[in-house]
């Protein structure tokens, strides 16, 4: 089975979605596939969350599904009983990163200041998400602070402020795996029932990697 961050770094853009409804989990799945997008981040901001995840993960198994939003270690231990395939999270928090390594989780925890990288680094994260990526300064502040720790081959998904115009300024970074974005699964088109939007929005995100890779 190929490891979810492999997943991740060949589709290059991962939907970051907050569901209210866990009947929703299917056709969601079913239009991001339709879309060409194999991988989604279902985030711990709604109740419906873990619930989500396993549906997902029992009926669309060929969609590598993870948790976001994980702040605390109930949403971890809910993630991971979810089915969740890996987990991110917007800060660093010590005690979850050492729960999901010591539960062989793939985890990338937030960071957005040279701090931050030296904390995940030192705990051992090799996977982190730059958040939020538009407001701490964009793809140039990433850059920056992300050239020190080049040599350690830290990976980096940025998200928050992430648009498809703006893909391939984040995904020509080296240290960039991939990009999160909210515009491709919105709650609204979600909750609505327009998962034909959501399968449009999903094609035109592959397309805008293809564009921004060169392929």
């Amino acid at each position: 089975m190929t490891a979810p961050i492999e997943i991740i770094r060949r589709t290059g853009i991962v939907p970051v979605i907050a569901i209210e409804r866990a009947q929703d989990a299917v056709p969601l799945a079913d239009a991001l596939l339709e879309g060409g997008l194999p991988v989604a981040e279902i985030t711990f901001r709604t109740a419906a969350a873990a619930d989500v995840i396993a549906a997902m993960h029992e009926k669309r198994p060929e969609l590598c599904v993870g948790a976001g939003t994980i702040l605390d270690q109930a949403s971890l231990a809910a993630a991971i009983k979810a089915g969740a395939a890996y987990g991110l999270a917007p800060g660093f928090d010590a005690a979850i990163v050492a729960a999901a390594k010591a539960a062989g989780f793939p985890f990338a925890p937030g960071i957005m200041t040279p701090s931050d990288l030296t904390a995940a680094a030192a705990a051992g994260c090799r996977l982190v998400k730059f958040f939020p990526a538009g407001p701490a300064g964009g793809p140039g502040f990433l850059q920056a602070i992300s050239a020190p720790f080049a040599h350690l081959g830290i990976s980096v998904i940025p998200t928050g402020g992430v648009t498809e115009e703006n893909l391939a300024d984040w995904l020509k970074l080296k240290a960039v795996v991939a990009a999160g974005g909210t515009w491709v699964a919105r709650t609204e088109d979600i909750t609505a029932g327009n998962f034909a939007e959501i399968t449009r929005r999903a094609r035109s995100a592959v397309a805008a990697v293809a564009r921004a890779r060169g392929n």
